[in-house]
């Protein structure tokens, strides 16, 4: 990170978030930014540099970008409203989402030229930035090592005409600066994508030294030696932010249904002139996505991938909303007994 302590606009401070804050507020607390999420703290910095304020259960929901608002005890008083926010459903069988970062202007999706390579596992992320309404950027890495580079290019620009693909080699100062432009001053930029496809080797060469510890991957089978272990946001001295976070194994989608629509717009145009509004897009009668097929102009894995895409965001979006509801009805019926008890208390 610079050196020298960054202004609220280079961190990424705008009037969305001004508007947020009342007189009050103005007086009695601190605003600062979340750049490191720990088990038991969070690191924060404003124009007075970094501190850290302790985490709590009350805490949970904050996350790396979020703003909040602290008092002179180095207490939490409030997160302010985030403008994006990247979530997930959380790994494995635990019916929960988990925050990735908020308040996020690009997010580079990175995946290199090797087996990493995969039409699916990007439209997977593409589906997680446009749910977030963030505009993502493709950056395609191990370029110098594939001998089919251009290809595999195309085969992303395929997926929307409209979306920015880079292919680059991560150690090469040229493919680097032309990343410059996306980090202008207070502009939060984030980089996804698997284990060992070199979101830590870009981050560092953007940043001019190595916040994150890297190594390379194994040739045989392309996996990652080494990965980032937790989310950060470091400052660029031009007053851009970056955050490197670690490789996503697991990328299940939770309530994703406009993200899906929004990554898949072509079938889900073509979708309003099949015969039934209902219909599955397999053997009925007058389904525009099936004549589209046949006709050459859509992939059948396109089709695949989105009802894939599709069914597993409604099915975890559901399950999601029944355990928010569960732990709403489980709050109120605890505020309720407390309440109760300190009206017995005071009958005595």
């Amino acid at each position: 990170m610079s050196s020298q302590i960054p202004t609220f606009q280079q961190l990424g401070w705008k009037p969305f978030f001004q508007q947020q804050l009342s007189l009050e507020d103005l007086t009695d607390y601190s605003v600062a930014r979340v750049i490191e999420h720990h088990r038991d703290r969070v690191v924060v910095i404003s124009e007075q540099g970094q501190q850290s304020l302790t985490f709590t259960v009350n805490d949970e929901k904050i996350c790396v970008g979020d703003w909040l608002l602290f008092d002179d005890q180095l207490r939490v008083h409030r997160s302010l409203e985030r403008q994006s926010l990247f979530e997930r459903k959380a790994p494995g069988s635990k019916v929960s989402t988990q925050l990735i970062a908020s308040n996020i202007d690009t997010v580079m999706i990175v995946s290199s030229l090797n087996h990493d390579f995969s039409l699916s596992r990007i439209e997977r992320y593409l589906t997680l930035a446009r749910e977030a309404m963030v505009e993502p950027v493709i950056l395609l890495t191990k370029a110098d090592l594939c001998e089919d580079a251009d290809s595999k290019r195309e085969q992303v620009q395929e997926l929307d005409s409209m979306l920015e693909v880079h292919t680059l080699n991560a150690l090469d100062e040229q493919d680097i600066k032309s990343l410059e432009p996306y980090c202008r001053n207070g502009k939060t930029i984030a980089f996804m994508g698997s284990s060992g496809v070199g979101k830590s080797t870009l981050v560092n060469n953007l940043l001019g030294f190595e916040s994150q510890q890297t190594s390379g991957i194994r040739e045989d089978d392309s996996k990652g030696r080494h990965t980032t272990t937790h989310r950060a946001l470091k400052v660029m001295s031009n007053g851009g932010i970056l955050m490197d976070t670690p490789g996503m194994r697991e990328l299940q989608l939770g309530s994703s249904e406009q993200g899906v629509s929004e990554t898949f717009a072509e079938i889900t145009e073509l979708a309003q002139q099949c015969r039934f509004s209902d219909c599955s897009h397999g053997s009925e009668p007058g389904c525009a996505v099936q004549r589209a097929i046949k006709a050459g102009e859509l992939a059948e894995r396109r089709l695949h991938s989105y009802q894939k895409l599709l069914k597993e965001q409604a099915l975890n979006g559901a399950t999601l909303a029944e355990k928010r509801s569960k732990d709403k009805a489980l709050g109120k019926l605890i505020n309720s007994t407390q309440n109760a008890s300190k009206q017995f208390k005071k009958g005595y």
